[in-house]
């Protein structure tokens, strides 16, 4: 009987040291994970998604958290401090309400933004002025230029968008696009070019499928050759914005996203240009030199 006893005494004892090993195993586990969150542009995000995906494969417990919102989402979240990594089309200083002190830029890459048209409008090719003409509502229709008798629909990005700001710095001239419906986000605006007759918009080279028609401009095709030349002249840097010096996994993930096996894979397979391979670089007030800028 004793005997008995004491073997329950026993088991009950090892099972206590058990579940106290397991929940120290837990407990050791959970902080050992780490999380970061990047915030912004819809045209950088495939890149920092794609990314952040295979730097989690290769280091266990990191998450990356990423989300779009526009470039002045992302710009506004690093300001407040809200999040690890401000994602962006545009410099800080271009945006207005943005006070750039403190805040770190990053240059990750280069992006060219294309207009882009339904396959069934038939144009591969716009003058600077045509292409004006139709982003602020004098040209009504496709037959105006040649094309089929279809009206034109336009389709535009969101105020706080920096592809918006650099389609209409580059490739507007300066203009403002009419009142047309907005989108928050690349993928949308392509899909909905994609199933609208007659509709024209703009994306990053990167958001480009057979389901729309790119166009070029004067001749030039939107290419990247053509942006490293600076002969395409709608191109923007991808910024990645840090409050302050970047540290512990957000510096490590900036230096992942730099390194050559990075720049050499996912921003060949996603249509991003490394900076280092830019013959021009670009200021924020928009002046262009030779160089490539690199940071």
């Amino acid at each position: 009987m004793r005997q008995r006893t004491l073997i329950k005494w026993l088991l009950a004892i090892v099972i206590i040291i058990a579940g106290i090993g397991a929940y120290g195993a837990r407990s050791k586990t959970a902080t050992n994970q780490q999380s970061i969150t990047a915030v912004g542009s819809t045209a950088l995000q495939p890149l920092v998604e794609a990314a952040s995906e295979e730097y989690s494969a290769d280091h266990s417990g990191i998450f990356i958290n990423v989300q779009g919102g526009g470039s002045g989402t992302g710009l506004s979240q690093i300001e407040s401090g809200a999040v690890q990594m401000g994602n962006s089309d545009l410099f800080a200083e271009e945006k207005a309400g943005i006070n750039p002190k403190g805040l770190v830029d990053h240059k990750i890459a280069v992006v060219g933004v294309t207009p882009i048209v339904n396959n069934d409008v038939h144009l591969k090719n716009l003058s600077s002025s045509e292409l004006i003409a139709i982003f602020t509502g004098k040209i009504t229709n496709w037959h105006q230029l040649g094309g089929p008798d279809i009206p034109v629909t336009l389709i535009n990005r969101s105020q706080g968008s920096g592809t918006r700001v650099t389609f209409e710095k580059y490739g507007l001239n300066g203009h403002e696009s009419a009142v047309a419906q907005e989108q928050d986000s690349s993928g949308t605006v392509r899909q909905i070019v994609a199933t609208t007759p007659g509709a024209i918009s703009y994306v990053s080279f990167g958001y480009v499928n057979q389901s729309v028609q790119p166009v070029s401009i004067n001749g030039v095709k939107p290419t990247e050759q053509n942006v490293t030349h600076n002969r395409w002249r709608i191109w923007s840097y991808e910024h990645i914005y840090t409050k302050g010096t970047p540290r512990g996994l957000t510096a490590k993930f900036l230096h992942y996203l730099k390194n050559d096996h990075i720049q050499t894979t996912l921003f060949n397979k996603l249509g991003y240009i490394s900076v280092k391979d830019m013959h021009y670089q670009r200021t924020w007030q928009g002046k262009v030199s030779k160089g490539s800028g690199e940071s």
